[in-house]
């Protein structure tokens, strides 16, 4: 199945007529090899924040659509990311998060690097002819951080960070998202397209049935934006990052705009990242694309430094963090649901209601992005 056998027509025309997007931008492994290569290949994707590698040689392992990499912090204080394979013969150089040391070292062949991804040791070399150590260092690719938050991207020449964001910087000006710190995550590893927890995470149209006995129903509305990004923000004068109403939140971030003293802002960062920004906080889900039926989801909380210092932080915290999970994993269960049920021969798209805009608005963005094309690596 290949995207010009496709039609369009209905998926991407206006809301009031369009219907869904065809089933096989969920199941074709073939449009998931086209995603790699036109969007995850060359768009900037979320990693982490920069307060979760606190000090010099601490490290995060992370697997991509385009192989493992390392976000490592130099003994020069600054943060680099490299492919996470030795020179050697590509073997996996670090696991999960920690510490190096100082040094990088191969557990294979004990070929050794420098935090900045310079060639240390390499035994046995010294009878390899026309050998040199300066250039098998790490491989790099391009980093970027904004107010804390540490993107990558594989493209060797990525559009600035900051003209990908477009104006949410601006937006979100008045939460002070650099002065917050992260201090929960956990993942998930979940048997659906990864487009579908995108397009999920930006629809209310749900929440009362899914979240019945969580979140319950919400309302929201549409926030235009420019830049690689989309807004919504759903409705409440209170924050919704706890699900007990009666349970008493942590105080608002001080100085909040009138805006977003209204409510919670959901995004997309695309290609594969949600940021919930809340009046008193702040959650991530972050998506890595697997397989064309896998993924794997990411959810980290942050709060103001305020906040964290507070003497009754730790217990307080649970009830955002219980929120966080238990609605994920009610997603969870309906989007792996709806992955089984696209792969039915008789699936034809349905018609999208009003609230189906943003759901729209994920999908076309990624079709348009394989429609137009891009140059290879």
């Amino acid at each position: 199945m290949t995207l010009q056998n496709l039609d369009w027509t209905e998926a991407l025309a206006p809301l009031k007529i369009a219907k869904s997007m065809p089933p096989e931008i969920y199941t074709s492994a073939e449009i998931f090899a086209a995603e790699r290569e036109a969007i995850f290949l060359r768009d900037w994707f979320f990693l982490c924040r920069e307060d979760q590698l606190a000090n010099k040689g601490d490290y995060r392992s992370f697997d991509t659509p385009g192989g493992p990499i390392l976000l490592l912090r130099g003994q020069d204080d600054r943060l680099r990311c490299f492919a996470n394979v030795c020179r050697h013969r590509g073997s996996i150089l670090l696991e999960g998060s920690g510490n190096t040391g100082g040094r990088v070292v191969c557990p294979y062949h004990a070929w050794s690097y420098f935090s900045d991804g310079r060639l240390y040791g390499c035994p046995d070399m010294q009878d390899a002819e026309g050998f040199d150590r300066t250039e098998n260092g790490l491989i790099p690719l391009a980093l970027d951080t904004w107010n804390g938050f540490v993107f990558a991207c594989f493209d060797r020449k990525p559009m600035p960070l900051l003209d990908h964001l477009g104006d949410l910087p601006e937006r979100m000006a008045s939460h002070r998202l650099d002065l917050m710190r992260c201090t929960w995550e956990f993942e998930i590893d979940v048997d659906c397209n990864w487009k579908l927890l995108l397009e999920n995470a930006m629809e209310t149209y749900h929440t009362g049935i899914v979240h019945r006995d969580t979140v319950g129903a919400q309302t929201q509305r549409p926030i235009p934006t420019r830049g690689q990004w989309l807004c919504m923000q759903v409705l409440s004068d209170r924050s919704i990052a706890t699900m007990d109403k009666s349970a008493a939140s942590f105080p608002m971030i001080e100085g909040l705009d009138e805006d977003a003293r209204r409510g919670t802002y959901f995004t997309v960062i695309h290609p594969t990242c949600q940021f919930a920004i809340a009046q008193d906080s702040m959650w991530w889900l972050n998506v890595t694309p697997v397989a064309a039926d896998r993924s794997r989801l990411h959810i980290g909380g942050c709060f103001p430094e305020g906040t964290v210092a507070l003497p009754d932080f730790v217990s307080r915290a649970r009830a955002y963090e219980d929120r966080w999970e238990k609605v994920a994993r009610e997603d969870v269960g309906v989007l792996e649901g709806q992955q089984r049920a696209l792969g039915s021969v008789l699936f034809r798209p349905g018609p999208l209601s009003g609230r189906d805009d943003m759901v729209q608005a994920v999908s076309r963005w990624s079709v348009e992005r394989l429609l137009r094309g891009r140059p290879t690596l």
